[in-house]
């Protein structure tokens, strides 16, 4: 009897914290949905709301007067399909070079044994702790006057207000967030089977024929992850777009012009004159948010299978 008494303690003690845990673990997840879900939530319901529902205290996750009209001012004066299709074709564009010049950077750090190899893995991890706006000055100068360290005359050409400045940085892995997009293939790539290049180069294959014939296709779950990180940042950024080619009619521009240019119009007075209805402007930021997240959320819902399972290979095999 003592026996079994002591046996079924020590069960109980080892049932308890894996409760706890669970417990502990269920109230995280509903705490972190929560702060993750709550400002969509909030911008989804301010959306579909008329003004005085914005004016009305009483009013708070389901409208009195349901409308469409804030999504067609916001699709209007955001000329969203003009401004959809410079964000798409930047976005892509930007997406597909840093994915070539990243993965490829990455692989060449990780397989190839060179002098200071160490040292441009550090300065590329050093990449991720320096703030964009350290360097805003220093870049729009190389820009302003290009040279090509010095080989066009005449002081350099100008390429700002030109899609150049952002494909240079995409193609020479030194654009947003392309430090955190070499590490990662850095990772991926080290972690792959060194018999796989062996029995390419005993074939004949060359390093670039191995890279793209047989390592390329290895690592297609860390390229989904870098295109769909590197996707979503290029979309969401405004930053380099104002500063590299103007006010162009991109999104996250035009997310931030539209409700002024509305009620400029509205009132028919300049943009120093108006009075600014300051919860009536929420409501229209909130639809020309819930326009802007709109195709990344399409995005997700057809690719988080790919990006779920491709996080996992990548932590089984990195």
């Amino acid at each position: 009897m003592k026996v079994n008494l002591s046996l079924a303690n020590r069960v109980n003690t080892k049932r308890v914290p894996a409760y706890v845990w669970q417990i502990v673990r269920l109230v995280m997840i509903i705490g972190i949905s929560y702060v993750i879900l709550l400002p969509l939530m909030s911008k989804l319901v301010s959306t579909f709301m008329q003004e005085a529902d914005a004016y009305d205290p009483t009013v708070r996750w389901i409208p009195k007067h349901f409308t469409f009209a804030n999504l067609r001012i916001a699709w209007e004066y955001m000329e969203y399909p003009k401004a959809f299709g410079m964000s798409l074709l930047i976005a892509l564009s930007v997406t597909v070079l840093q994915l070539a010049s990243c993965t490829m950077i990455g692989y060449g750090l990780a397989r190839f044994n060179f002098r200071g190899r160490h040292i441009w893995f550090g300065i590329v991890v050093f990449m991720l702790v320096v703030p964009p706006q350290l360097i805003h000055t220093p870049l729009y100068l190389n820009f302003r006057f290009f040279d090509l360290f010095g080989l066009i005359p005449g002081g350099g050409v100008n390429l700002i207000n030109t899609p150049w400045p952002l494909a240079l940085l995409a193609i020479t892995g030194t654009g947003y967030k392309n430090g955190l997009f070499i590490f990662i293939a850095r990772q991926y790539f080290r972690g792959m089977p060194k018999e796989l290049e062996e029995s390419a180069y005993v074939d004949g294959a060359g390093a670039i024929q191995t890279f793209i014939r047989i390592m390329v296709p290895g690592a297609v779950p860390i390229l989904i992850v870098i295109f769909l990180f590197s996707f979503v940042w290029q979309w969401n950024d405004s930053y380099f777009i104002m500063m590299y080619m103007g006010e162009r009619n991109v999104l996250p521009v035009a997310l931030t012009q539209f409700v002024t240019r509305y009620f400029v119009e509205m009132s028919g007075l300049s943009s120093q004159q108006f009075v600014l209805s300051v919860p009536y402007a929420s409501v229209l930021e909130s639809a020309g948010m819930l326009l802007f997240i709109a195709p990344l959320l399409i995005l997700y819902t057809f690719a988080q299978r790919f990006f779920i399972e491709s996080v996992e290979r990548t932590g089984i095999v990195g």
